[in-house]
């Protein structure tokens, strides 16, 4: 169900903004690699799975995470999410019992969508210090597999944390969002006893710590 990748635009030069109709903005003019065979090749987020030996394995891969608030979810102005998990919207205090809600990209092949991270998917968030599971999904229109958030970042897969921001103003969000955008360390399958800044990101003041 999402959405505007908002911290997209401060964090590197691009050369364009594509806006998409159907439910929100991809930040991205590129489209996903297809192989020769014209089928979209494996995107980074497939490749990180695929060296995971087993599905509970704890592992470190780096990721382009970028954030989306309240204000620019889709719908905007709410905290709709389409892959609930624990949360029936997105939330989360960031604790491994509570972890923040985050977007991944996903696949619309005939009628079967496919996430890049299966929902439920935990990770823990080393800037941050913030536990996330997947319960939302990042790229619009028919084809998300041609956008950003599938095919990636610069060879990273591409993460979208709830940074939340309902109390805040709609600008005071993006620039949290944008302020915690980067390349940074992700651990997929986390382990329970990291180290955490409880509360929601941009009430918490979007900390950032160093990885």
């Amino acid at each position: 169900m999402k959405k505007f990748l908002s911290a997209f635009v401060a964090a590197v030069s691009l050369t364009a903004v594509l806006m998409t109709a159907e439910s929100g903005f991809a930040h991205h003019p590129t489209t996903g690699a297809k192989s020769s065979t014209g089928e979209v090749a494996m995107s980074p987020s497939d490749k990180v799975l695929a060296t995971l030996s087993s599905r509970q394995a704890e592992k470190s891969f780096s990721a382009y995470l970028t954030g989306y608030s309240y204000w620019d979810n889709t719908p905007p102005g709410s905290a709709a999410i389409s892959k609930p998990v624990i949360h029936r919207k997105a939330g989360g205090t960031g604790k491994f019992g509570d972890p923040i809600t985050i977007a991944v990209g996903h696949t619309i092949i005939g009628s079967r969508q496919t996430l890049d991270f299966k929902p439920g998917t935990k990770f823990y968030i080393k800037r941050l210090r913030k536990y996330a599971i997947v319960e939302d999904v990042c790229g619009d229109g028919r084809k998300p597999q041609n956008g950003p958030c599938h095919s990636g970042y610069n060879g990273h897969p591409w993460l979208d944390i709830y940074v939340g921001g309902r109390k805040s103003k709609a600008a005071s969000s993006t620039s949290c969002a944008r302020k915690i955008t980067a390349v940074q360390q992700i651990i997929i399958n986390p382990k329970p006893d990291y180290p955490v800044e409880v509360g929601e990101i941009a009430d918490s003041g979007c900390k950032v710590f160093r990885g």
